[in-house]
C-alpha cells in the first residue's frame, strides 16, 4: 500500500511566499495598513507643521528685492532655519553630505600615445551614505524623545479622570486632544467634601497652561496636585482659588507661565453652580428657552499675580439646560483658509442637539471641528467638558 504524505497527524508544510505576497507585506508593514490618500493627508500634515516650526525663524523684511532675489533670500534663511535645528556635529556631517552630493569631479590626463584617461569618483554615493548617516541619528534622538514623551503622556493621564462621577439629576462627558503628545489643558470633576457629610458638593475645573508640550505639561500637573490638595480643606470657592493663585505664582517665571482657569461648585440638591473665572474662554449656558449666558465673573488668570483679588458668580440651573465649558484649542482652531472655527460654529452645534447626551454632543463637536479643520495640522490643546441638567 503507497504510504501518505503527509503522515496522519501531521500538516503540509505552507508554501514559501510568493514575490506578490513578499512584497504586499512590505508594503503592509511601511504604511501600517494605510490607504494612500490617508498617507497623503499625514504627509501634509506633517508637512505643514514643519514648516511652521521653520518659518518661525524667516525674515521677509527686505520688500526692496527683485522676485528672484527675494525666493533666494528666503530659500538662504529657510536652509539656516533648518541647519540650526542640528547640533554642531550634524551640522558639519550634512554640509558634508551636500558638497559630495553636488561636487562630482573628474581627473583626466594624456598618456605618451596621447590617449585620453578620465577617472572619476563616486562622490555622490558617499554623500548619500553621510545623509543616510545624518538621518539615522535624528531618527535615534527622535525614537528616545518619542518614548520619554509616551512615558510623560501615560503619567500625564493618570492625572486625568476616566470617567465623570455619577451625579444625581445630571449628565457629564469630557475629553481632550492634545496637540503634541503631552498637553498644557486640564480638565477634572470631583466631589468636594462639605461641612456636613449631607453637604458634599461637586468640583469642575478647566484650566489651559500657556505654553505647549513639556513646560505646560509640568505646570498642568503643579496644578493639578495643588487644586487637588487644597480642595480637601473647608473653603469657599474664593479662597481656594486665591491658595491656588498664591502657590501658582512661586514657580510662574515672574508671571510668564500663567494658567487661565475655570473653576466651579456644583450643589446638586439645589442646582446651583457657583463659579469664578480666571482668565478663561467664557463657558457657555444654554438654556433649554434658547437663551444663553456667559459665565465671566472672576478675575486674573492663575499665576500672574499673588495679590490677585477674584469674585464668584451663582447661577441657578434648570432642566434641559446645557453647560459647555471649553479652551481656545476649540474655537480658535483654524481651516486651511486659516479661518477660526468660533464660537458661533459650536453654539449651532449645541443648539441643534440640545435632546442628545452628553456623549453623543461631544462627539458631534469633534467631527464638527475636525470637518472644519481638515489637514490643517492642530496647533492647541482640544478639551470640551459638558453638563446636562436632566
Amino acid at each position: 500500500m503507497p504510504s501518505s504524505y503527509p503522515p496522519p497527524g501531521l500538516s503540509r508544510p505552507a508554501a514559501p511566499p510568493t514575490f506578490r505576497e513578499k512584497i504586499n507585506r512590505f508594503w503592509l508593514r511601511v504604511t501600517e495598513g494605510l490607504e494612500l490618500n490617508q498617507l497623503w493627508s499625514q504627509f501634509e500634515k506633517d508637512a505643514r507643521a514643519s514648516y511652521r516650526l521653520y518659518s518661525k525663524d524667516l525674515d521677509n523684511r527686505p520688500e526692496d528685492l527683485t522676485h528672484g532675489r527675494r525666493v533666494l533670500h528666503v530659500a538662504r534663511q529657510f536652509f539656516w532655519a533648518v541647519l540650526e535645528k542640528l547640533s554642531p556635529a550634524r551640522r558639519l556631517l550634512l554640509l558634508i553630505a551636500l558638497v559630495l552630493l553636488i561636487f562630482n569631479p573628474e581627473f583626466g590626463w594624456h598618456d605618451q600615445a596621447g590617449n585620453m584617461h578620465v577617472v572619476s569618483f563616486e562622490y555622490r554615493l558617499v554623500g548619500g551614505l553621510v545623509l543616510l548617516l545624518v538621518l539615522i541619528l535624528e531618527v535615534g534622538d527622535r525614537v528616545v524623545m518619542k518614548r520619554d514623551l509616551e512615558i510623560a503622556r501615560e503619567i500625564q493621564g493618570w492625572l486625568l479622570p476616566n470617567h465623570p462621577p455619577a451625579i444625581p439629576g445630571f449628565e457629564v462627558a469630557f475629553q481632550t486632544r492634545p496637540a503634541n503628545t503631552v498637553a498644557g489643558d486640564y480638565y477634572d470633576m470631583f466631589f468636594r467634601p462639605g461641612r456636613s457629610p449631607e453637604d458634599q458638593r461637586v468640583l469642575l475645573a478647566v484650566a489651559d497652561v500657556a505654553g505647549k508640550s513639556i513646560p505646560a505639561a509640568m505646570l498642568m500637573a503643579t496644578f493639578q496636585a495643588s487644586l487637588r490638595t487644597l480642595a480637601v480643606t473647608h473653603s469657599s470657592l474664593r479662597e481656594l482659588i486665591t491658595s491656588v493663585n498664591r502657590y501658582a505664582c512661586t514657580n510662574s517665571q515672574g508671571g510668564l507661565r500663567f494658567t487661565t482657569a475655570f473653576l466651579a461648585e456644583l450643589d446638586p440638591a439645589t442646582r446651583t453652580l457657583t463659579y469664578i473665572n480666571a482668565g478663561h474662554n467664557q463657558p457657555m449656558l444654554c438654556r433649554k428657552s434658547g437663551m444663553l449666558e456667559r459665565l465671566d465673573i472672576g478675575g486674573l488668570p492663575i499665576g500672574i499675580t499673588a495679590d490677585a483679588q477674584y469674585e464668584s458668580g451663582c447661577v441657578a440651573l434648570g432642566s434641559g439646560d446645557w453647560l459647555v465649558i471649553f479652551t481656545d484649542g476649540v474655537v480658535e482652531a483654524v481651516n486651511t483658509l486659516d479661518e477660526e472655527y468660533g464660537e458661533q460654529r459650536l453654539l449651532a452645534i449645541v443648539a441643534s442637539g440640545a435632546n442628545a447626551t452628553p456623549t453623543e454632543m461631544m462627539q458631534r463637536i469633534l467631527t464638527g471641528l475636525d470637518v472644519f479643520v481638515g489637514n490643517t495640522p492642530q496647533h492647541d490643546d482640544v478639551t470640551c467638558l459638558l453638563l446636562k441638567v436632566t
